[in-house]
């Protein structure tokens, strides 16, 4: 059965995530707000979205919501995606071995959890066995699911250094075959909490060293851009250090991060940085 949604039903859908997720959804999504609810529809045998509409607001399906927001979020990546970032980060890694300290990093927005993991491996790879932590949070829990896992299919593995893919990863057989599974060293390092970016954020363990927000401000207005931004720095210790998506810019959006290199920003300190000159970096 083919549903059809009225501009009425999109636009009760639209406020529902702008309110939840602070995400703003633009007219051209209509389709795929249609296409993704249909099977919510099918599974609960209705006719129309203002059905769907009705029981969401029945508080009959509490855990109704969260699906609702699992599908109407995007969750596109990939492993090592943005090569300069990663590039950046064994520069701070180098820096922070030299300074005898550990590393806490924060993936927001990690999606099934390959930018984490991507993390892990620069970290166990330059720090070893030195303190080290990276956090995975995301607004959707099935997602999470997946990252938790750290399951993949083999066609999702391109970006990974070949001797990252034979140190950390373990390639399946049999009825696991064409997948890979991220090894237990890397796994348990790596921790994964669902989060909310457009509201009080989880008790993340304290302030961060570096936090990786990348291609997530596009789908917010500006005010909330804003919000979210002032949310995360907040946990961003001084010095710290702030990656965005190559495509986004924190123009009027805050003033407390300053740009070193493109889409790379450190949190105020006295401690100044040339990260061009690739001398050693700060980020106590």
């Amino acid at each position: 059965m083919n549903f059809k949604i009225t501009d009425k039903e999109f636009s009760h859908f639209k406020t529902i995530i702008f309110d939840v997720a602070g995400i703003d959804l633009a007219p051209e999504k209509k389709s795929m707000v249609t296409s993704r609810l249909a099977k919510r529809l099918r599974h609960y045998k209705l006719s129309d979205y203002s059905a769907y509409l009705e029981l969401l607001n029945s508080g009959q399906y509490p855990q109704e919501r969260q699906i609702l927001i699992d599908q109407l979020t995007t969750n596109e990546t990939y492993f090592f995606r943005e090569p300069k970032h990663f590039d950046f980060l064994q520069k701070l890694i180098v820096s922070k071995r030299q300074q005898g300290g550990g590393l806490r990093i924060w993936s927001g927005a990690s999606s099934t959890g390959e930018e984490a993991y991507s993390i892990a491996m620069v970290l166990a790879d330059k720090l070893g066995s030195s303190p080290w932590e990276v956090i995975g949070t995301d607004l959707s829990s099935r997602v999470l699911s997946t990252a938790r896992t750290g399951h993949y299919n083999t066609t999702r593995i391109d970006g990974i250094p070949k001797n990252y893919l034979r140190r950390y990863c373990l390639k399946g057989s049999g009825p696991y075959e064409n997948t890979l599974l991220i090894n237990s060293e890397i796994r348990r390092r790596v921790s994964f909490v669902h989060a909310n970016l457009n509201t009080t954020l989880p008790d993340l363990g304290g302030q961060f060293d570096v936090i990786f927000l990348r291609n997530v401000m596009i789908y917010f207005n500006q005010q909330t851009k804003k919000e979210i931004v002032q949310r995360i720095l907040a946990l961003l210790k001084p010095g710290g250090y702030f990656l965005i998506g190559h495509s986004e810019s924190l123009k009027d959006i805050t003033d407390s991060v300053e740009a070193i290199a493109p889409s790379i920003f450190q949190k105020s300190t006295t401690n100044k940085v040339n990260y061009n000159e690739g001398v050693a970096l700060n980020a106590s």
